[in-house]
């Protein structure tokens, strides 16, 4: 398995997207691509996507920036875009048909991993195991929808040996549409959670919709399931491929047996695979983060790595930034930094950890409102409340709207007291609070989505306890 270099020229482009060159060097090769005008660098391509704003707009932008390429499907002045221009009759379908085409021409083995949580932490996981003996790219951050994704996948013009893909979704269709960009060869699903539960009708609608990553598939394809969620394996029952399970469940082909809990410091187990048992030590925090691994593990072995690579690579992990970092500060206070998303399910597992961390003062919980949940918010923001009450908090803020207060109400009725709940309507004012209230030896469980944006709270932790 060895990728191969793709050249792309302007003319390349056009090819590829059918479109066709009305300005400019057709061989001239874009040294990158993307869609915002504000981040092109000289000699790169500029995709004037027509979305919540028309790219056309920016032309000039992209232009004055050092564009070498524009990728347009509305007239713009050649004199004024000073570059190539490549006229196409759809700038996403243009980007996202370059892509594939470089994906079936790079020769590399792709990847797709969705899941409700730790997608990224798989992906990170994934690629550092992978890394040791491949090529790699992946999604940088969380470019995993329509436009994401396809900017991912140019990478392989380099020459990757494996693409590790990341796919997002909020709707029914949105993993279709990424797997006929991406064509992997490898389906990963991590699991069924309530992320984004106010799309849909039910779990079981949004697990159809994290299904797609079936659609396709051929009798060569992999399928990397999670052998826990009774969800993934039934709709993997008719895979017409390969499958490979991982998780704690008898049968599982990588299991994790004799699991020992570490609290913020991680697990440790025993995984047995197909070529052999090893001791993996695992310095992300929580189960939900052995699942992870045991999921990059699976793939890793599928593609050839070593079980000493794996052990090695595993125990170098470290948490994606906002993702479950568990920061040291002064004063003995420990901050774990888990404030870039949340969703009623990945709150829970954050709560249950924490509950079993014993070497702080106090446990603290700031809890921002979790997003997309529908007419099902308030209820699941109550189970979180339960939750943070069974975790043991000494004191709970919460942060946002009425869901956010109705968290707050089911801690208390819980067992919490109420001198040990406060409500804040934003992250600035949690913020203050939480600086005013830390206290040495405090440990600090911060998590909310990212519309929230609870990593003020950690910003200001930061600050205060320097």
């Amino acid at each position: 398995m060895a990728g191969v270099r793709v050249p792309l020229t302007a003319a390349e482009v056009a090819a590829m997207s059918g479109g066709r060159i009305v300005a400019g060097d057709p061989a001239v090769t874009p040294g990158g691509f993307s869609i915002d005008s504000r981040t092109i660098e000289p000699g790169q391509a500029f995709f004037a996507i027509v979305a919540a704003r028309n790219g056309h707009a920016f032309v000039g932008d992209a232009s004055a920036r050092g564009a070498a390429v524009v990728v347009v499907s509305e007239r713009v002045a050649a004199a004024v875009a000073g570059a190539t221009v490549v006229e196409v009759a759809d700038t996403t379908r243009a980007l996202q048909d370059v892509a594939r085409a470089v994906r079936r021409r790079s020769g590399a083995r792709v990847v797709a991993i969705t899941g409700s949580a730790g997608k990224t932490t798989t992906k990170e996981a994934m690629a550092t195991l992978l890394e040791g003996r491949f090529s790699v790219v992946k999604n940088p951050g969380n470019l995993n929808n329509h436009l994401g994704l396809p900017l991912s996948l140019l990478g392989l013009r380099h020459g990757a040996d494996v693409a590790v893909m990341e796919f997002g979704m909020n709707h029914a269709g949105e993993i279709r549409a990424l797997v006929g960009i991406a064509e992997p060869d490898v389906r990963v699903w991590t699991n069924v959670g309530d992320a984004h539960i106010g799309h849909f009708r039910s779990v079981e609608a949004l697990a159809d919709a994290k299904g797609e990553i079936l659609d396709a598939a051929g009798p060569d394809t992999l399928f990397v399931g999670n052998a826990d969620d009774p969800r993934v394996m039934a709709r993997a029952a008719g895979f017409p491929g390969r499958v490979v399970t991982f998780g704690c469940a008898p049968g599982a082909d990588v299991r994790a047996v004799a699991v020992e809990e570490m609290g913020l410091e991680g697990t440790r187990a025993t995984v047995t695979t197909r070529v052999g048992e090893m001791e993996l030590q695992v310095p992300l925090y929580g189960r939900g983060n052995l699942a992870n691994v045991l999921c990059a593990t699976a793939v890793a072995t599928e593609l050839g790595v070593g079980l000493d690579e794996i052990v090695g690579g595993v125990a170098a992990l470290r948490p994606a930034r906002r993702r479950g970092e568990v920061l040291r500060l002064s004063g003995h206070v420990t901050v774990v930094d888990d404030s870039y998303n949340s969703s009623p399910s990945a709150l829970r597992q954050a709560l249950e950890t924490l509950s079993r961390e014993r070497q702080g003062h106090r446990r603290v919980a700031v809890l921002g409102e979790m997003l997309e949940l529908g007419d099902r918010a308030v209820a699941l923001h109550e189970a979180g409340g339960r939750a943070a009450a069974e975790a043991g908090l000494g004191l709970l803020i919460t942060v946002g709207g009425e869901a956010a207060r109705a968290m707050g109400r089911a801690a208390v009725a819980a067992g919490l007291a109420p001198s040990s709940v406060r409500h804040a309507d934003s992250s600035a004012e949690a913020a203050e609070l939480m600086a005013a209230a830390v206290a040495p030896g405090d440990v600090v469980l911060v998590k909310g989505s990212r519309g929230v944006k609870t990593d003020l709270v950690v910003d200001r932790l930061v600050a205060v306890c320097a």
